[in-house]
């Protein structure tokens, strides 16, 4: 009988002993030199057979727990046309991640960073009434993204592997079903690879939907903060809601009044100036709290049924001036489109807002009462609440309003959220306050509700036979990114340590020195393993050290080491431990595969 396992001496492998210099994390250090990965441009990586093996295992378990709850396997191209993106609007709300590119016809074309759309078509295309649905239909495919700046080895990267489902149902309460479904299914996919994990409310953003969760795997490399209640939920900083707060009673707040500030164009100018010249009658002193500070923003929209091409809205958001705008965070309000700080250029068309002195009497609803036509929507962070005095600018140089109060003198077109989030702020749900861990975003799921399906006319008979539009869910997993988080949660100093259940094998079999008995008693080894369908890893290279076959066989990672050496030719016995260092015999040379099995057994959880 042939045997199957990965020998060394004629595997596709190079392992290396220094750390790539352009390697920004362990997992990318770890995975091109135990030979799992090469980089082919920034961004786009090539799989060797050891990485492989540990990415189709990863797609089996996911495979598994999809077809468990009735999800069906499709494949869709990676190359789509750019007609129906082009009627979901996401051709031009993908901005400059989308890669995009013409056929010799001239005709577009872009990268697929997702498939809803062609999810839709395709159950268009086939079905029609409500006895079709529910369905689910999954893929396992190479998406696109051209990120601006890759980093972190397979974590953020411009091609990577993902799994995408779909559901389609009847009506709201089938999409919400389908939604758990899928939802249960990554717990348990993401349990069984070994990876901690914790589920964090978040925004649709360009994806659209009532309702979205990612799932992060905490580490201190995460690109993402998410905040922990002490009820043990946890939000993405984008998706956090201020809790409503009380209204003030400002029955006794003085009538606002215009006071000289001169050269106080920043907070700190007018903390200064305020406590110098107009201290406050209650005795303690100006705070950045008590100021109002107006951020002037630009939103990107695209195209619409009011303006033939894209163009610019320029929004007013006030914060409290003890506060950091968080522009990722105020992006999540308005999203699909982006946002950034106005220019010159934008505010050269509102001639009355002062720079360093932008108050709120020139802003939203006041802008008639000054007597100003032109629109400009004025937003006030959750934190500014109804009845509260601000000391902000009065729209004219070198002077500050006192004492004008949100509700009484002033008031706003909406509240956002816009301003960082502390630590000790009350979380959403009131338990208590919050604290601030980082993660990456492994997995997402979305209840797109009807926005793809309106989009793209998928709509079926229900049982009275009216017409009606498909309620739809979107389900991603980042499958190489999993990869690379079980990577960068477990190592050591010395190299990967894999979980049994996705390491490239489960045992890695040295035989060392010079004497063929060693050899022989590893090959008998070996065989004994793989009649007992254990995956193995065979170092038979005969011109290497020892120590190198050690380190390789650590850095490596699979989760048993057995070592056939001098003890083997002296005393009968192989050397077993495990890969994290812990529990290491010598058994009798017969044993070895018992011990071996028994481990492994352990190591599944079996």
């Amino acid at each position: 009988m042939s045997s199957t396992a990965l020998r060394m001496s004629t595997m596709f492998l190079r392992t290396l002993r220094e750390d790539p210099a352009d390697a920004d994390v362990d997992s990318a250090k770890l995975l091109i030199r135990a030979g799992y990965i090469r980089k082919a441009a920034p961004g786009i990586w090539t799989w060797l057979p050891l990485g492989l093996r540990v990415l189709n295992k990863i797609e089996t378990i996911i495979r598994e727990e999809m077809d468990g709850i009735g999800a069906q396997e499709v494949h869709f191209p990676a190359l789509l046309p750019r007609e129906p993106y082009e009627k979901t609007h996401r051709w031009e709300e993908y901005g400059e991640n989308l890669f995009r590119l013409k056929d010799r016809h001239e005709a577009d074309y872009l990268l697929a960073p997702t498939h809803e759309e062609m999810f839709t078509l395709l159950v268009k295309d086939m079905y029609s009434s409500y006895k079709d649905l529910p369905v689910v239909l999954y893929q396992i495919q190479t998406k696109y993204r051209d990120e601006f700046r890759p980093r972190a080895g397979l974590i953020r990267g411009r091609e990577f592997v993902m799994k995408d489902a779909y559901s389609f149902n009847i009506d709201e309460e089938g999409m919400r079903k389908a939604y758990y479904d899928e939802r249960g299914a990554y717990e348990r996919v993401f349990q069984r690879i070994g990876l901690k994990y914790v589920p964090v409310f978040a925004m649709s953003g360009p994806m659209g939907g009532s309702a979205s969760e990612e799932f992060l795997a905490p580490m201190p490399i995460g690109e993402d903060t998410f905040a922990l209640a002490p009820s043990g939920k946890a939000w993405n900083v984008e998706a956090l809601h201020t809790p409503e707060l009380p209204e003030v009673d400002c029955s006794a707040t003085p009538a606002a009044s215009k006071r000289p500030t001169p050269d106080a164009k920043t907070i700190d100018g007018m903390i200064a100036l305020a406590n110098a010249k107009y201290p406050r009658e209650d005795g303690r002193e100006w705070q950045a709290s008590d100021t109002l500070k107006n951020v002037i923003i630009a939103v990107k929209h695209v195209e619409d049924e009011e303006h033939d091409s894209p163009w610019r809205e320029i929004v007013a958001i006030g914060v409290p001036g003890d506060r950091q705008v968080d522009m990722k965070r105020l992006e999540a309000q308005f999203a699909p489109f982006e946002i950034e700080e106005a220019t010159p250029e934008d505010l050269k068309t509102y001639p009355e807002l002062v720079h360093g002195y932008i108050g709120p009497m020139v802003l939203g609803p006041q802008r008639e009462a000054a007597g100003l036509k032109k629109p400009l929507r004025y937003l006030l962070d959750a934190h500014v609440v109804k009845g509260s005095a601000w000391f902000t600018g009065a729209d004219e140089n070198e002077v500050d309003y006192y004492d004008l109060v949100y509700g009484r003198d002033f008031e706003a077109d909406g509240t956002v959220e816009a301003v960082e989030v502390r630590h000790g702020d009350m979380s959403p749900d009131g338990s208590g306050p919050l604290s601030f861990e980082r993660g990456v975003e492994i997995g997402q799921v979305f209840q797109l509700g009807l926005k793809y399906s309106k989009a793209l006319d998928l709509k079926v008979l229900d049982q009275n036979g009216k017409t009606v539009p498909v309620w739809m869910g979107c389900y991603g997993i980042g499958v190489s990114r999993v990869l690379a988080c079980v990577a960068e949660t477990h190592h050591d100093e010395r190299g990967l340590a894999w979980p049994a259940v996705i390491a490239p094998a489960q045992v890695h079999v040295v035989a060392t020195g010079k004497d063929q008995a060693a050899f022989d008693a590893a090959e008998k080894l070996v065989e004994e393993l793989e009649s007992r369908g254990v995956e193995v890893i065979y170092d038979d290279r005969k011109k290497v050290s020892p120590g190198v076959k050690f380190k390789d066989a650590e850095l490596i990672g699979v989760p048993l080491i057995a070592v056939a050496g001098r003890d083997t030719v002296n005393n009968g016995t192989i050397e077993i431990r495990n890969r994290d260092g812990s529990d290491s015999a010598a058994v009798p040379a017969a044993e070895a595969a018992d011990v071996l099995e028994a481990r492994l057994k352990t190591l599944l959880g079996e």
